[in-house]
């Protein structure tokens, strides 16, 4: 059986400059094509002027180009988009453009379904198929540049489908080419990170690629979280915390508690003292959400003066908060309604960090 030819989209530059050493050329020639797929988002090899006739007519012939397919076309109320893409295996995955005034963030998926089974989450309802290829990340935002324009995009934030800290061996790459100046040029700060609270691949994270940080955290006491994101059996929040007191920050930054207000589960008062008391010695800022419904689930929206009454624990404890405003929750694009097309999600992996 030949050999699959590699993926131009997902290959970061140093894969690429190996790649093109392998075929004698220059590591310089790796910058040059970076900045034609990624910066340009020009894929047509005829239209790469700087780069000779005999490496464009092997970079046609030795590797492949891939982007899904825009299944739907989804435009809230608000004005947020979302895609839902084809994949070629059958499966398909959502990808959300969430415009503001002053910022664009693009939420994008990082696995076929997700296998945390998250009890509030739509994406946990739909089991694991697999995880993504850094290509397929990566054209997430090629799509959505490509319709929304390329300077709309200023905020990635990987909180679609998946937990990014179980596919690392595809995330990480996907991180170095959003950063790299030679192809998307985003700054760490304007990237996140949110697991559901994977602790070696938080550590991991954190040695080789430390964007903002954001936890699903949900809950302050480890019988509620148990339930509501089972991952904590494997992780219980001290374990959980204090993996987060030892993430490398970025200067002025702190991480972002992210924080589903249901109904009579997590949103009492004695609720919100525990929270203040765990997130002590953590730069924090605490993401209260409220939930957003979708089918098959049992759950019920916290009351907002019960939400209200949360926050001001938590500001009167001098953490920051927020309550977020939900957006394109219309076309089920709001956190926790992603759900894609997920084939036999069935499949699990791990909880094991790859290598």
């Amino acid at each position: 059986m030949p050999a699959q030819k590699p993926q131009l989209l997902g290959l970061d530059r140093q894969s690429l400059e190996f790649l093109l050493a392998g075929w004698g050329e220059s590591p310089f020639r790796a910058k040059q094509i970076l900045q034609w797929i990624h910066g340009r988002q020009i894929t047509d090899f005829a239209e790469m002027s700087n780069i000779s006739k005999a490496l464009r007519a092997r970079l046609s012939e030795e590797t492949q180009y891939a982007e899904p397919e825009i299944l739907a076309d989804q435009l809230a109320a608000d004005g947020t988009r979302k895609w839902l893409l084809g994949l070629p295996d059958g499966n398909a995955i959502e990808t959300v453009f969430i415009p503001e005034e002053d910022r664009g963030t693009l939420c994008v998926s990082s696995q076929v379904g997700c296998s945390l089974a998250c009890s509030f989450c739509a994406t946990g309802a739909q089991g694991l198929n697999r995880n993504l290829d850094t290509h397929e990340i990566i054209a997430q935002i090629r799509t959505a540049r490509q319709i929304q324009g390329l300077d709309a995009i200023t905020n990635i934030v990987f909180m679609g489908m998946g937990e990014p800290l179980l596919n690392l061996r595809q995330v990480l790459p996907a991180l170095d080419l959003l950063r790299d100046d030679f192809a998307y040029g985003f700054g760490p700060k304007r990237i996140t990170v949110s697991t559901a609270g994977v602790v070696p691949g938080l550590d991991r994270l954190g040695a080789e690629s430390p964007v903002n940080l954001a936890i699903s955290l949900h809950a302050s006491r480890d019988e509620v979280r148990d339930v509501l994101v089972p991952v904590n059996r494997h992780y219980p929040l001290a374990e959980l915390l204090d993996a987060c007191r030892r993430y490398p920050l970025l200067p002025r930054r702190r991480i972002t508690f992210e924080y589903v207000m249901l109904d009579g589960v997590n949103d009492s008062d004695a609720d919100a003292r525990a929270l203040l008391r765990i997130l002590s010695g953590i730069p924090a800022m605490v993401n209260l959400i409220p939930f957003n419904s979708f089918p098959g689930s049992d759950y019920q929206r916290s009351p907002q003066k019960r939400i209200d009454a949360f926050r001001d624990i938590i500001l009167r404890g001098d953490v920051m908060t927020v309550t977020r405003r939900p957006r394109g929750d219309d076309i089920a694009a709001a956190c926790g309604q992603l759900a894609g097309q997920v084939r036999d999600g069935r499949r699990s992996i791990p909880l094991r960090v790859q290598a």
